[in-house]
């Protein structure tokens, strides 16, 4: 079966998970042509990303008004008319507007046009933001059907203006990461529609993590992953290092990242005098990111806003317990005393008094619950088992719409 993956920016840092994806498709015979409207605009770090970055074809690079020369030959066709109609009432709703919506439009003739030239049978699109809607436009052009996978929080953000409901009820079906994500999806599809709704989990490799190295000795190390951005929710996590300078001196924390508030990180590391404390590394590739959890006692996610991050998976995959916040999927994975530890978004106080508990945790006891964890997410998120679920539900948009 041939597919084509449409994404906005891609390949980026945090986008490992959908190169797994379709990687691991491809190992069941998939043929997948990778279409993103635009390069990522910083470097690439890590050797796979820049692999995998050849192998997409970026919509953008072509000239503006040849893109705007595929819409000619759809425009003697009353589908054509019905599809900008389409992409004029979204963004009538949406926060970027009508213009933005009718250059999807523009992008959606081109990745037709590229389906019909490569044979494409179903499109699939990660994140119901642009791309599921180029995805949704291509379709309404005549192209295949196509499906999304909703990760969050940004679609849970701005539903209506994102039109979700549109995207869902167009689609051949949609995908949540997580039973939380799915519920979400709930919330804005009808009640005619929730049999569309599936929950395929983001996955790993487990063979990556075949030999889990031992965590360091004490002093407790921690180790943070993701963008700097207000979401993730670095800043808290400062406040509560603050709270244990005194207690707790010796105290590591490795901060994996970057992006927008590393400025305000590092005027807030610098009032709390907690340079001795924190270390922030910048982006790092694959091999950088494990040698850091390798480094680490446990890994700390104190989002306020998420979907169900990757690198819970891949710490849990690594044998280390997680701190993480009581939202959204994560509970679903993270399980209380068992395989780490779970506080409410946004209490510095009770995420200092848990990474305090975790220092004076036995060691016996922190490798007990690291196991936990690499049983549970082996058990949960096989990137080939997910894969195999999401090839299913392929297969059944396929046929379904040959037979109509």
């Amino acid at each position: 079966m041939k597919l084509a993956y449409i994404l906005n920016t891609y390949p980026l840092p945090s986008h490992s998970f959908i190169r797994r994806e379709m990687q691991a498709l491809e190992r069941q015979g998939f043929t997948i042509t990778r279409l993103a409207m635009r390069r990522p605009d910083t470097d690439l770090v890590d050797s796979r990303d820049r692999d995998e970055a050849e192998r997409v074809e970026y919509v953008l690079d072509q000239r503006a008004l040849r893109l705007l020369a595929g819409l000619v030959p759809h425009a003697l066709s009353p589908r054509f008319w019905r599809a900008a109609a389409l992409a004029w009432r979204c963004g009538t709703r949406s926060e970027v507007g009508r213009v933005r919506h009718l250059i999807y439009l523009a992008e959606a003739a081109r990745v037709a046009r590229r389906c019909t030239e490569e044979g494409v049978q179903h499109l699939h699109a990660h994140f119901g933001t642009n791309s599921t809607a180029v995805a949704m436009l291509a379709h309404a052009l005549g192209g295949p059907t196509y499906s999304f996978t909703v990760h969050g929080p940004e679609e849970f953000d701005a539903p209506r203006a994102l039109s979700l409901n549109d995207k869902i009820d167009r689609a051949a079906f949609a995908v949540g990461v997580s039973e939380f994500g799915r519920s979400q999806l709930r919330r804005w599809a009808s009640f005619d529609n929730w049999d569309k709704l599936k929950v395929v989990h983001c996955g790993v490799e487990p063979a990556a993590f075949d030999a889990p190295q031992d965590p360091p000795t004490s002093p407790l190390r921690l180790v943070s992953i993701g963008r700097f951005v207000e979401q993730k929710g670095q800043m808290i996590l400062i406040e509560a290092l603050a709270r244990l300078r005194d207690r707790l001196p010796e105290l590591h924390l490795a901060l994996v990242g970057d992006g927008e508030m590393r400025p305000d990180l590092e005027r807030a590391i610098d009032s709390h005098g907690l340079r001795g404390m924190v270390t922030l590394t910048g982006w790092l590739d694959q091999e950088g990111v494990r040698a850091q959890l390798d480094a680490a006692n446990a890994l700390v996610m104190p989002s306020f806003a998420e979907g169900l991050p990757m690198v819970v998976m891949e710490a849990m995959a690594a044998a280390r317990p997680v701190i993480a916040t009581y939202i959204a999927g994560t509970p679903e994975l993270v399980q209380q005393g068992k395989t780490g530890w779970l506080v409410p978004a946004g209490d510095a106080d009770a995420l200092a008094e848990v990474i305090a508990s975790a220092a004076a945790t036995p060691r016996e006891t922190l490798l007990t619950m690291g196991e936990a964890g690499r049983e549970r997410v082996r058990a949960r998120h096989d990137i080939d088992t997910e894969a195999t679920k999401l090839a299913g539900y392929f297969h059944a948009a396929a046929s379904a719409s040959s037979s109509d």
